[in-house]
């Protein structure tokens, strides 16, 4: 059999060429559109070999600072933007319920369960006291009884119990009562740094940008019969609003944070979930 002369400007018709027989359909058009644009990048902006292997080592050692307590490949999407992108393109929020955000790095399975009123907070060092408390709705209004409330958040310290050791703090897992309410003690959150120290924050310093979060609640609820959202709460006039490293802020879930006489914060949000699709 002949070989085909190489040519630069047959090369990706070749290559997609070569996945032509694969038998996953969605597969077949991700690998499609991946080669696609990858050639096209490479085609844009002709890296120098040097380049391309900057590039590779980019990518390796994001994936060598990955581990079970801290996700660089979520951190490198988050801050490019594209878990927004991915969200917005898959969550579509219906009239009256509450918009969701991203997932983040430092959300941790098994946390530990508390009833209502519980505090998720273990240290006096953890920050100033705070009251959360509302409901989870429907979009018509009624109740969602035993809904799971994920919640997490990092300390004053700008810190996430997960960057710090195994112990777990600042997080847990309660449910809303038989009229949807909810209520819990934490620490008023305040803004803080991505993980700077790795490839993703070297890429930002490179770029001219802040790895800075505004003050925010981390939320994944979940309920029987409702689509799961996953959100923040942000802090009315918290600091950097409006040029989160993440690009995760959205208007409707910034809410106040009233300051008590007791010394202690308080904030009510009732959020409200989409029925699944049948």
């Amino acid at each position: 059999m002949a070989i085909r002369r190489f040519s630069e400007k047959k090369l990706t018709s070749e290559v997609l060429h070569r996945i032509r027989e694969t038998k996953n359909p969605r597969l077949k058009q991700v690998m499609t559109a991946y080669i696609k644009h990858l050639h096209a990048f490479v085609r844009e902006v002709k890296p120098t070999p040097d380049e391309w292997m900057q590039g590779i080592q980019f990518l390796t050692e994001t994936g060598h600072w990955s581990t079970g307590k801290r996700q660089e490949f979520i951190l490198m999407s988050d801050t490019l933007g594209v878990s927004m992108l991915v969200d917005a393109l898959n969550y579509k929020t219906s009239a009256g319920a509450t918009e969701s955000t991203v997932l983040g790095p430092f959300h941790r399975e098994r946390a530990p369960a508390y009833p209502l009123g519980a505090n998720i907070s273990k240290h006096a060092s953890d920050g100033q006291p705070c009251l959360v408390s509302g409901t989870v709705r429907d979009t018509a209004g009624r109740p969602v009884a035993g809904a799971k409330l994920d919640i997490w958040q990092g300390g004053a310290d700008g810190l996430y119990d997960s960057q710090k050791g195994d112990a777990m703090n600042l997080r847990g897992v309660l449910r809303s009562d038989a009229r949807g309410r909810f209520h819990f003690r934490c620490v008023k959150p305040e803004f803080y740094p991505v993980p700077n120290d790795g490839p993703v924050g070297r890429m930002l310093t490179a770029t001219g940008r802040h790895p800075m979060r505004p003050p925010h609640l981390h939320f994944w609820i979940t309920a029987k019969g409702h689509k799961p959202l996953i959100t923040h709460l942000f802090v009315k006039g918290g600091k950097y609003l409006d040029s989160d490293a993440v690009f995760g802020v959205k208007p409707e879930l910034i809410i106040d944070f009233k300051q008590g006489k007791d010394g202690v914060a308080t904030a009510s949000y009732d959020f409200v979930l989409m029925k699944n699709k049948k």
